[in-house]
């Protein structure tokens, strides 16, 4: 046993890592009736946020054995440092300070095989540690965000407690669930942010629509979102962006939107995605061509050139009822995010073996995150009746079929005209592939077998045996 105790009040937890993040959990788990230690790398930055919270219950300390020893135990540490090498170095730092039972949680964006890693070193030494991941940004964080821990149950029934005072509240109860074994709570947070860039695009391209190709003034746009912000549409980003549109520049008095320069910025977790993807074996073509959007909107002065080498595309009539396409367009869009991205976490899920229940994943994406939406309680009902994918369930087959013709409009119009719809355009390639019986890939394996003799399979063979042929 460490002997690292003193006399004194005791914290509950102990939040290490003072960013902006960090300091909105810290208060939020105060407010929620939990002493709460304190501790940062560079003091200065917690004694700031100490005295701006005058009168609340901090304990904050100078040295890690002051921290640590402020804990009550089992001690539940939340990790808020910049993610990478500085988690390894702070996980250090505390354990030959802390006793079994012990509790390290990350809740920062951590890759989840570093989290099944950290979690290997810390068993072996007795402390659990609990890869978390936490959406709803500062004012999430600060009043009620979704939160992801992984890790083992018997550490889920010792933060528990906690974590569902500090959580965003549904009708459907708190914002949190254990959501599996090992890394499980970092990849779904990372898939969360994921499907979080796919929507944005998609609202991104809507506007680019009809601003461009529909020449609607800003206030019709922001009126479009908000309306649209109802039913199966209503989320918390179609709110956003109707809030956008209409905030006007102090010192231009233009629409402070068009005052942004086109370059969308990315921290890493779009890419993450992809890459799990990848290993998996599991498309997700519109959260890919999310994250290259992205990367080509950093491009400017390349794109600003081409955009005086090649004319404009010639601009041909618009129906009137294009809007309506666009908002239907936006629906059935969505649907194919979350159905590509609910596909991922399940394969991963059975890979791993972490045990993760696709309904809760929805239940605790209600509140407080970024990408909840009022889909979620059509997805949480499907998985709950155990569904094969969304796209088979009864609800989202009536969806699709009152909106798949709006996607199809789009797509055409804007590739008519010369408007770059990579989300919208890879969500319909994905629903047309997944809907389609037999690819033109016959070919494709024809050829493998044709110059590296790799094989195939025979329409007219039920063994599934494969063969070699001279071509």
């Amino acid at each position: 046993m460490n002997e690292t105790a003193s006399i004194g009040p005791k914290a509950r937890i102990g939040v290490a890592g003072m960013g902006v993040m960090g300091a909105n959990l810290a208060a939020n788990i105060e407010s929620r009736g939990f002493p709460v230690a304190l501790w940062n790398l560079t003091p200065e930055k917690m004694d700031a946020f100490v005295q701006k919270e005058s009168g609340r219950n901090y304990l904050p300390a100078r040295t890690d054995a002051q921290f640590i020893a402020s804990i009550e135990r089992p001690r539940i540490i939340l990790l808020m440092v910049t993610a990478g090498d500085p988690v390894d170095q702070t996980i250090e730092r505390f354990l030959p300070l802390l006793d079994k039972g012990d509790i390290l949680m990350d809740g920062g964006n951590t890759w989840y095989e570093d989290t099944t890693r950290r979690e290997d070193r810390c068993r072996k030494m007795g402390i659990h540690f609990v890869g978390m991941g936490v959406s709803g940004g500062e004012e999430g964080a600060r009043n009620g965000p979704s939160l992801m821990p992984g890790g083992t149950a018997e550490a889920y029934r010792v933060i528990a407690p906690l974590l569902e005072a500090i959580a965003a509240k549904t009708a459907s109860g708190p914002c949190v669930t254990h959501v599996g074994k090992e890394g499980a709570g970092h990849f779904v947070k990372m898939v969360h942010n994921g499907i979080e860039y796919a929507q944005m695009q998609l609202i991104a391209e809507s506007f680019d629509l009809l601003r461009r190709l529909s020449e609607w003034r800003l206030s019709e746009c922001a009126d479009a979102f908000a309306r649209w912000n109802e039913g199966p549409r209503a989320s918390f980003l179609m709110e956003l962006t109707a809030r956008v549109l209409r905030v006007k520049d102090e010192a231009t008095g233009n629409p402070l939107v068009d005052m942004v320069v086109d370059k969308a910025g990315q921290k890493g977790t779009g890419n993450w995605t992809i890459r799990a993807a990848l290993s998996l074996g599991v498309a997700v073509p519109t959260i890919a061509a999310a994250v290259d959007a992205r990367t080509l909107s950093s491009l400017k002065d390349d794109r600003r050139t081409l955009s005086l080498v090649y004319p404009t595309a010639p601009v041909l009539n618009i129906s009137s009822e294009f809007g309506a396409a666009v908002r239907d367009a936006l629906l059935a869009a969505q649907i194919i995010t979350w159905a590509q991205g609910m596909n991922l976490i399940t394969a991963a899920s059975n890979k791993f073996q972490w045990g993760v229940r696709p309904a809760e994943i929805a239940r605790i994406w209600k509140g407080g995150c970024i990408i909840r939406s009022a889909l979620l309680d059509d997805i949480m009902q499907a998985f709950e009746e155990n569904t094969d994918g969304l796209l088979s369930h009864d609800t989202f087959v009536r969806m699709m079929d009152d909106s798949i013709t709006g996607l199809r409009v789009v797509v055409s119009s804007g590739a008519a005209r010369g408007v770059p719809l990579p989300a919208f355009s890879s969500a319909l390639s994905y629903f047309d592939t997944c809907r389609t019986a037999r690819l033109p890939q016959n070919l494709i394996q024809a050829q493998r077998d044709a110059f590296g003799a790799h094989t195939y399979q025979r329409t007219d063979d039920p063994t599934g045996a494969f063969h070699h042929s001279k071509w």
